[in-house]
């Protein structure tokens, strides 16, 4: 049930129920399973593109947290029987155990046209209340994404450690604020080398230096960015110790707003491991991989000016000319607003770990 009044029939999938979240689109062939996991889907009802959902079933080796975060889920057509050496168990028995309500239905692709058409909106799943005047209702009086602070609610509580590969001695120590953080992200880091802390999304700048980090990490989350006055402040207490400093998703829109920058709702948000990125200075295409609503408003014209000294716009969607990634140019910190883990999604972007080390090692090197 959307909250203009539309409404789709279908089956229940996973658990029995009713649910409520904003409805957004997933364009990705695969990946379900870090989909379904991604803290960034905190309070979204998501749709799957892709008709098949479910082939291969669910393992215990590839979710990106340890729940399942997805408000409700949509898919034209459930596997019925998994098929996969890695599979444990199937997807309907992880999402009853799990208390998530899902539905399949046969015009997700129709659901999908009238989001992109509409935008991404309110919505239910419900096997409990069938009458739509009073679901929609219901939805109406539901909490509406903009506004919404949402990162407290999936961070970590405590600090944790992720160590580089058994036998390797750390090159750097990485501070990584947990605005939403997806597994992967700071294993790709620990591969490289690093010593990653994650600290909750509490933190401050102060908390943060204490580590004495070589580098500083804001992460991926939920929520709207113009509620996060912590990461904020945090944010900036960093770029004025000068630590080098490399932001993804939520953490280039939290980069975007401590320059001065503004943030905004796009009308149904990027989401899908197939989204083109240009780097504007080596004019090289990368295929990505996206979970973001919001984006940052920054001009793409050149260099800007910004507290810290210029800045200028890094990386462009080609779909729609998002701004996908900010660079300082006097301080040693950058952002994009992608996700360079791959998990799930393509490598074309995991080049950009590797920058982060290397501008950890110059500012070493230069101390």
């Amino acid at each position: 049930m959307l909250e203009d009044g539309r409404v789709f029939h279908g089956r229940s999938f996973g658990a029995p129920g009713e649910t409520f979240g904003e409805a957004v689109f997933n364009t990705g062939m695969t990946g379900y399973q870090e989909t379904l996991t991604d803290p960034s889907y905190h309070r979204q009802i998501v749709a799957m593109t892709a008709p098949h959902i479910g082939n291969t079933g669910i393992n215990d080796d590839d979710p990106e947290s340890g729940r399942v975060w997805v408000a409700g889920y949509v898919v034209r057509e459930p596997a019925r029987i998994p098929s996969n050496w890695r599979s444990q168990r199937s997807l309907d028995d992880e999402l009853r155990a799990q208390g998530v309500v899902g539905i399949a239905i046969s015009g997700t692709r129709a659901l999908t046209r009238h989001l992109r058409e509409r935008g991404a909106m309110r919505a239910a799943i419900s096997t409990v209340e069938l009458d739509p005047a009073t679901l929609t209702q219901r939805v109406l009086d539901s909490p509406k994404m903009s506004g919404s602070a949402l990162a407290q609610e999936v961070t970590t509580s405590e600090p944790y450690t992720v160590h580089p590969p058994q036998g390797a001695t750390p090159q750097f120590r990485v501070a990584a604020v947990d605005l939403g953080i997806k597994a992967m992200t700071p294993q790709r880091l620990a591969e490289r080398g690093c010593e990653v802390t994650v600290l909750p999304a509490s933190v401050t700048a102060e908390e943060i230096l204490a580590y004495r980090p070589d580098g500083v990490f804001f992460s991926n989350g939920p929520g709207d960015p113009a509620t996060a006055e912590t990461a904020v402040a945090a944010m900036r207490g960093v770029l004025d110790a000068g630590t080098p400093l490399f932001g993804i998703c939520f953490g280039n829109q939290i980069l975007g707003r401590a320059l001065g920058l503004g943030t905004y709702k796009l009308r149904f948000g990027h989401r899908g491991v197939n989204q083109p990125v240009r780097d504007v200075h080596t004019k090289r295409v990368h295929i990505t991989s996206h979970n973001h609503g919001f984006a940052v408003d920054a001009p793409t014209d050149g260099p800007f000016d910004t507290p810290y000294g210029r800045a200028e716009v890094s990386h462009i969607d080609l779909n729609d000319n998002v701004v996908e990634g900010l660079r300082l140019l006097d301080r040693p910190a950058f952002s994009v607003q992608y996700h360079p883990e791959a998990a799930a999604g393509p490598h074309d972007a995991a080049e950009l770990f590797d920058a982060f080390c290397a501008l950890m090692a110059e500012h070493r090197d230069s101390a």
